[in-house]
């Protein structure tokens, strides 16, 4: 620490957190980052999962969609985003027959003849193509202005409009899909980017469903999920590099334990504590790259437990010895390399969606598979040929199923055999035939419930978005005169904004959160 002042204090060094501070300290600020781990990053990391292994696995986030292009070249990041042959593979049991949905990356005769094989006629793809038709030109009008003071719905309406802003804005999604879709497992695999870590059902008024949905399809205007060479880490090393190109500081271990703002103009101070003790600074602006549950925390106020978010997912990582033969007969280099769901038909995702809501582990697990070291073997390191990491993100585990210690590892179990299960009843050889194993037997696979990503991340409730996604625009009646309200990231301080996952346009790794406070921030200097 150089100063006792800055312009500029950064609560959280996630991505976002770096992000802003790259963009500040090179338009001249003084910067601190203050991250209360060992390191830089957040979810956006790399890490070795298991001993003996040298595969960096891409640990939590693991996908990249929502980084604008603006950004990346901003910053001048040294990041290559590959792009995955599969865009999904949906296998499925009809009966006695082991058969699957394909959908290429770009979309090719082989996704129309698969359609046509699943669901009997050329009219589901249609609809289809129809339906994603309509989405890209939502994206293409909603992606640049992402990096923008935020638009009113209003205007987004007027470029828009029609019947996919209902279908979207407007009315439950769920809606939509059953009325532009005829087949359970079309309409399942269209519904899955609208519960991506959200607990809702395909009919919930609040729309949370709709916005999670909007927001994997809006990415750089294509909505393609793209995987990071190198793994995450590098996205987190790539921006890294750039805020201390610009003069930031960063201080890992140093966890931030208050913080005091007031009007603009009254500054701010932040105290933390690390190995050496306790310190405070004073800026002219906070940035909080944490939660807002969590930064009420340190703002003093007690937050309610009832506003406290709920995270609902399982994730699992694996290495594998080679890939498993499945039992439709799909090359596994196709169908592991994208996105592969399991059990994940609309009629699935209801019911288990129900099951969880009563409190129950779903009784077939959904969620989905995929393979990052097909795309990128760049993260596998020295390991025997063959060897594959495999990445299974489970929906509708919701943070309440595990809730009670004295049953928590007895559910969490439960639900990854259920996942497990649910994968392995399309494979010929089960995962346990084909999974590496460290030098003392033990099977590497990693499973993590919303506890314990609230324990590694500080995510409240183990949300991955630090809390239900808001729309990517602002109310129509919004009161947008501050800097700070235009960019979506204000909070009741002047001096205290918001930078992470809980601003508006935050979630998922974008950037946008970082990006938008910076904009914010030199408007009011």
């Amino acid at each position: 620490m150089a100063h006792q002042k800055y312009d500029v204090v950064v609560a959280g060094g996630g991505h976002n957190g770096l992000t802003a501070a790259a963009y500040l300290s090179r338009a001249g600020l003084s910067v601190l980052v203050l991250e209360r781990l060992d390191h830089v990053g957040g979810a956006a990391i790399s890490a070795q999962a298991f001993e003996g292994f040298p595969t960096r696995l891409s640990r939590y986030s693991y996908l990249v969609s929502l980084l604008p292009e603006q950004i990346h070249q901003d910053l001048g990041l040294d990041i290559e985003f590959a792009s995955r042959q599969t865009a999904s593979y949906s296998p499925f049991l009809d009966g006695s027959r082991a058969t699957g949905l394909l959908v290429e990356t770009p979309e090719g005769e082989a996704t129309a003849a698969s359609f046509r094989a699943v669901t009997g006629s050329d009219e589901e793809y249609a609809a289809w193509q129809s339906f994603y038709d309509e989405v890209a030109d939502l994206a293409r009008v909603v992606a640049p202005t992402l990096t923008s003071p935020l638009p009113t719905g209003d205007v987004i309406r007027s470029q828009v409009g029609g019947p996919i802003w209902r279908d979207l804005v407007e009315r439950p999604l769920g809606e939509a899909i059953e009325r532009r879709f005829s087949d359970d497992l079309v309409r399942g695999v269209v519904a899955t980017d609208a519960l991506i870590g959200t607990f809702a059902g395909l009919g919930e008024t609040s729309l949370i469903q709709n916005r999670c949905f909007l927001y994997h399809l809006i990415g750089n205007g294509t909505g393609e999920w793209r995987v990071p060479v190198g793994g995450m880490g590098a996205v987190t090393g790539a921006i890294t590099k750039a805020a201390y190109a610009g003069g930031a500081q960063v201080l890992t271990g140093a966890t931030v334990t208050s913080i005091r703002g007031g009007a603009v103009g009254e500054g701010a101070e932040v105290a933390w504590t690390d190995a050496s003790g306790s310190h405070t600074v004073t800026a002219d602006y906070v940035l909080s790259g944490l939660a807002p549950y969590v930064l009420d925390g340190l703002l003093g106020r007690t937050p309610s437990v009832s506003t406290k978010p709920v995270g609902a997912q399982l994730k699992i990582n694996m290495l594998l010895e080679r890939l498993p033969r499945l039992r439709s007969g799909e090359d596994p280099k196709v169908a592991f390399a994208g996105t592969l769901h399991l059990g994940e038909s609309y009629s699935e995702l209801e019911k288990a969606y129900a099951e969880a809501a009563a409190g129950s582990v779903p009784t077939e697990m959904p969620g989905e598979v995929y393979c990052h070291s097909l795309t990128d073997p760049s993260i596998l390191g020295d390991v025997p040929p063959g060897t594959q990491t495999l990445t299974y993100f489970g929906l509708h585990a919701p943070a309440t199923l595990f809730e009670d210690p004295a049953t928590r590892e007895e559910r969490k179990a439960q639900a990854v055999e259920r996942a497990i299960a649910s994968l392995d009843r399309h494979l010929l050889d089960p995962i346990a035939s084909v999974v590496a194993r460290t030098e003392d037997g033990a099977p590497c696979i990693e499973a993590k419930i919303p506890q314990e990503i609230e324990a590694d991340l500080a995510m409240p409730g183990g949300h991955i978005f630090h809390g239900d996604l808001a729309w990517p625009w602002a109310p129509d009646d919004a009161d947008l005169t501050t800097p700070a309200a235009r960019w979506g990231v204000a909070t009741d301080l002047g001096t205290v904004l918001l930078c992470g996952s809980g601003a508006v346009r935050g979630g998922a790794v974008s950037g946008l959160g970082g990006h938008n406070a910076a904009q914010a921030v030199l408007e009011l200097r």
